[in-house]
């Protein structure tokens, strides 16, 4: 036995002593594996997205992320409408409660390295039988009362480091719970500028859907009246009232989706879905950044909250493993406790009726059937599981940064092609209406031109919202440096 334990204290001893000095540091230094790129922003473009028909933005590269980025789209509906969601989430005050409840218990930990202090009073009636030997002075006196007062001061010695480990663990807890609120906030001002760009959108859509409709209608009235004159077939009248109910079933869709994106701001504002909601902005109150920043690769490490909880896992996981290392050695105790003792409360401290005592212990563990070194085994295993997931969470950071970036190039080219394909479609259809009038075409020839107006429309209207959605993709991909 005594060997066993022996080969149990030197197994653990690196590690202990790392506890006692350097605290281990290398153990949950998730910088130490953070596999950034060779070349700071090697990977971010210089050149200017857009140009052309549509507006351009230029990449500064280096630069970081400001706190209020919405506020970059020059929209004062877009920026109240982002106030007011951070302050009435849900999601926000779950996250805030959430770090109030880890931040109390770091400090639970940290009280646990130092000493605690009890005070405790009794009084006590009793009635000895003669056989017994009476606790007091005069053997004779059976009946009695007793006050008593104690004081009791303990202090644990944490020689092995086991609760600075502890308390090392519960703060690390407590950097995850702060994360995951800045995570709340930045994800709540995404996603209700997202929710505001696409009604925005769908609202121009249906609007554009309702000017065909009404378009359609004029045709299919004048083919009938060509129809009376003989200039035109039943043919081409039922064609024209296939177009009109086409384009007429196409927008409960586009209505439906706009009554889906109110709701989803009414939720991320904390209110049920047909509360009142503030004025919505429109897409004509959306102005695109000139220039968006592209953070150097340590700032997206440093400023993205998920990055920073997978960081703080780490540090806790490795305090886990300096505290399974620690189960593994002595724990010293002291207490010390002092009072008085009397059968009259004022008499407990005079002299003679003051007792006190002064306790060191030790206790060690000897043997527990290997649990002690497997829990060790399970703290060093779930420690190298935190820093293969830190570094899957920063190779994906930078994904997301250069999805953005990728993402804001293809739809700068999208929506130059969208514009000047609506150009050219609404200046056909001007000469195809024409054409028809004046008989050079048929309905059929007017009716691919109407539908190309139409689609051409909605896919302007679909190349705006990306691109402003990938803005805010690259705001939130950035993270926000200190």
């Amino acid at each position: 036995m005594i060997t066993r334990l022996r080969s149990v204290l030197y197994a653990a001893l690196p590690l202990a002593a790392c506890s006692l000095t350097a605290g281990c540091a290398g153990i949950g230094d998730p910088a130490a594996t953070a596999p950034l790129p060779t070349v700071a922003g090697a990977s971010a473009p210089t050149v200017t997205a857009g140009g052309g028909a549509v507006p351009a933005q230029s990449f500064a590269v280096g630069e970081t992320t400001p706190r209020a980025w919405w506020t970059r789209f020059g929209c004062d509906a877009l920026d109240q409408l982002v106030d007011q969601g951070l302050a009435g989430s849900n999601d926000i005050a779950a996250a805030d409660a959430a770090l109030r409840a880890a931040r109390a218990q770091a400090g639970v930990a940290g009280a646990a390295l130092a000493p605690g202090v009890d005070v405790s009073y009794s009084a006590q009636r009793s009635q000895s039988p003669n056989s017994l030997q009476s606790p007091l002075a005069d053997a004779t006196q059976t009946l009695y009362s007793l006050h008593t007062a104690q004081v009791t001061v303990s202090y644990p010695l944490d020689l092995f480091g086991g609760l600075r480990a502890r308390r090392q663990s519960a703060r690390a807890a407590a950097k995850v719970a702060a994360a995951h609120l800045l995570a709340a906030r930045q994800t709540l001002a995404a996603n209700l500028v997202v929710a505001a760009v696409s009604r925005a959108a769908l609202e121009d859509q249906i609007a554009a859907t309702e000017t065909s409709i009404s378009s359609a209608r004029q045709m299919l009235e004048l083919t009938r009246q060509r129809r009376a004159l003989g200039a035109a077939g039943d043919a081409d009248v039922a064609a024209q009232e296939a177009a009109l109910a086409s384009q007429e079933a196409a927008l409960p869709a586009l209505q439906r989706s706009e009554v889906h994106q109110r709701a989803v701001i009414s939720a991320l504002l904390g209110r049920a879905p047909g509360e009142p909601l503030p004025p919505l902005p429109g897409s004509t109150c959306f102005v695109l950044p000139p220039q968006v920043p592209v953070a150097l690769p340590a700032v997206v490490v440093q400023g993205r909250p998920d990055v920073q909880a997978a960081a703080a896992a780490v540090e806790g996981a490795a305090a886990d493993a300096r505290a399974a290392v620690a189960a593994r050695f002595p724990s010293l105790m002291l207490s010390a406790s002092a009072g008085g003792t009397a059968q009259a409360f004022s008499s407990m401290f005079t002299d003679g009726n003051v007792f006190w005592s002064l306790i060191g212990s030790v206790s060690a563990p000897v043997f527990h059937s290997g649990a002690l070194r497997r829990q060790q085994q399970a703290a060093v295993a779930l420690l190298d599981q935190s820093k293969a997931q830190y570094r899957t969470v920063v190779l994906q950071a930078f994904v997301d940064v250069s999805d953005a970036i990728n993402g804001l190039q293809a739809d700068a080219r999208t929506e130059d092609a969208s514009v000047r394909a609506l150009a050219a479609a609404e200046q056909s259809y001007t000469f195809t209406k024409r054409q028809q009038q004046l008989g050079d075409v048929g309905t059929f020839m007017l009716l691919q031109s109407q539908a190309a107006v139409q689609q051409a429309r909605l896919q302007r209207s679909a190349a705006w919202a990306a691109r402003l959605v990938d803005t805010v993709a690259l705001y939130q991909a950035n993270g926000q440096a200190e």
